[in-house]
């Protein structure tokens, strides 16, 4: 069986939402994303290869091409996006067929790492940046009228992590019977 949420950050392990204490909208909008991608870790966890890889929807996805592409969201918006770096394939989470695919030589594990890896580049390329900052040009948005805030990226991202959550819900319920998480 495969473990896709061990070895989680320190700070990934709480299974509560952030504190009712805060108030303030940056470290609300860290904590909450930090949170959501510890539900989704959570979701995933304890499920085999075989169902990580296996999709019961009509749509086809899997779940594990579900965090392939919460990865690259993350690169899209952070890495490319925010920071403007360039990027040979921004859209490396799509296949042949133009939708989500993580390869047969992939491993759970191999995803899972690089899904850590890359949150982490994102949460280095944000630190102390005040959400007003816009996005630089040259990567993802050719113009400066093209570039959204850091808020509105972060809420985006935000929004996009509690979407995915909720479908992952469905795909565990389906996959084991287990709900909540």
């Amino acid at each position: 069986m495969t473990d896709i949420a061990n070895s989680r950050p320190e700070s990934w392990a709480s299974r509560s939402e952030p504190p009712i204490s805060l108030a303030d909208p940056r470290e609300l909008l860290d904590a909450y994303l930090d949170y959501y991608r510890s539900v989704v870790l959570r979701k995933l966890a304890g499920l085999p290869e075989h169902v990580l890889r296996h999709s019961a929807l009509p749509s086809g996805w899997t779940p594990l091409e579900l965090l392939k592409h919460l990865t690259w969201v993350e690169r899209r918006w952070f890495q490319w996006g925010f920071a403007a770096e360039p990027m040979a394939d921004a859209w490396g989470d799509r296949g042949p067929d133009d939708r989500w695919h993580v390869a047969p030589e992939e491993s759970a594990e191999d995803v899972r790492a690089d899904f850590h890896a890359q949150c982490a580049r994102s949460r280095e390329l944000v630190a102390g940046v005040p959400t007003e900052q816009r996005a630089r040009t040259g990567g993802r948005f050719p113009t400066e009228a093209d570039a959204p805030t850091l808020g509105w990226i972060l809420f985006h991202v935000l929004q996009e992590y509690a979407r995915h959550a909720g479908q992952l819900d469905v795909a565990r319920e389906l996959a084991d019977g287990r709900v909540g998480e």
